[in-house]
């Protein structure tokens, strides 16, 4: 088992990685109280909701359905329902078990809740055990755009159990190792050489590659959290492709893409704005292109018209001012968060994807 810590004071907290964690008693170590309700899906609770049980201080569980179109306020008041019928109080604790949508959703009940209770992440997806379970971004999606509804909720521990990966999806795996590339593309270019030097085996989900993708990640994800927890500046820099991918997701209705596919294209995306900037040499975006297709993502959006895609992004979190804001590449390990762009880079990257 590796360990890992994000380093936020008083509300530090461990990330642990690696095969067979279900079940170790590590979620007991690190409960607010005696009790914990257990929220997961329909497709995870099958197969791993009998390693959390009594050793780990679960009194109950809820299970939502699977999807990201679940991932609402309605989805919400499942968990709420429990919460109350249960009787539990501020000494709860909410353990999320399952990917993205599951922990994104059970950490806002937990920020939400009786005004807060505490929360641990359990994730069963190569994406959520990289990137979402770090970092304390809660929440869930609206109609008009996607995460517009949240809360900053530390998690008080990350439970990795890399081994779980073995039942995952093909096209999940894939997902998730496009937010391992985003952090080799933004700060961390020897991951991304390691990457290309590693496609296949990650592919074939070999033990020891997917441990180093998992605590390579964690490890750029703690050290932006540490520095920015409530992303007033660096932390921006991990929405690389989000911008573009988010859009992406809300016009196919959170359905068709899943959200590592879109931001997968959304980094092609901003590679390519990035080259008509003259920011990114063209080698640099054929290596990303190459990259993310070998592990199966689209470099490609669906094809969006441009009215419609800057619609989308214009409720962009990280627009202030009326502005848009967007990660580019100056390189690869090189991004920045930027308004100060020509507007015609931008005109010509959409009007291409929706060609």
């Amino acid at each position: 088992m590796r360990t890992l810590r994000v380093e936020l004071g008083e509300r530090s907290y461990p990330i642990y990685i690696g095969d067979g964690l279900l079940g170790q008693g590590l979620v007991a170590e690190h409960l607010a109280g005696d009790r914990a309700l257990l929220v997961s899906n329909e497709t995870v609770a099958p197969l791993y909701a009998d390693r959390l049980g009594e050793p780990d201080g679960v009194a109950q569980s809820v299970v939502l359905p699977d999807g990201e179109r679940y991932k609402s306020l309605a989805t919400c008041e499942q968990v709420y329902d429990a919460l109350i019928e249960g009787r539990f109080d501020r000494s709860a604790t909410v353990v999320a078990l399952g990917g993205g949508v599951v922990g994104d959703l059970a950490g806002f009940c937990a920020a939400t809740f009786q005004r807060g209770v505490g929360y641990i992440q359990v994730p069963t997806t190569l994406l959520a055990q990289v990137d979402s379970s770090v970092g304390g971004k809660t929440g869930v999606n609206h109609p008009k755009g996607k995460n517009m509804i949240g809360a900053f909720h530390q998690p008080r521990a990350v439970v990795a159990d890399t081994g779980v990966l073995a039942t995952l999806p093909e096209r999940e795996l894939s997902a998730g190792l496009a937010e391992v590339v985003k952090y080799g593309l933004i700060r961390d270019p020897e991951l991304f050489d390691w990457l290309e030097a590693n496609a296949e085996p990650l592919r074939r989900r070999e033990p020891d590659a997917l441990a180093h993708a998992v605590a390579a990640s964690c490890r750029n994800k703690a050290d932006v959290v540490a520095a920015d927890e409530r992303e007033a500046g660096v932390r921006a820099l991990l929405n690389l492709g989000h911008t573009f991918g988010h859009a992406i997701e809300t016009s196919t209705g959170y359905s068709a893409w899943l959200h590592g596919e879109a931001v997968a294209a959304g980094m092609c995306m901003a590679a390519r704005m990035s080259v008509a900037l003259g920011w990114l040499a063209p080698e640099g975006l054929r290596r990303i292109e190459a990259l993310l297709a070998r592990f199966g993502l689209p470099t490609q959006p669906p094809a969006i018209p441009e009215a419609r895609f800057r619609e989308l992004m214009s409720v962009d979190k990280k627009s202030s001012g009326g502005q848009l804001r967007l990660v580019l590449l100056q390189g690869i390990g090189d991004a920045v968060v930027t308004g100060a762009f020509d507007p015609a880079a931008l005109t010509r990257t959409l009007r291409e994807s929706a060609a």
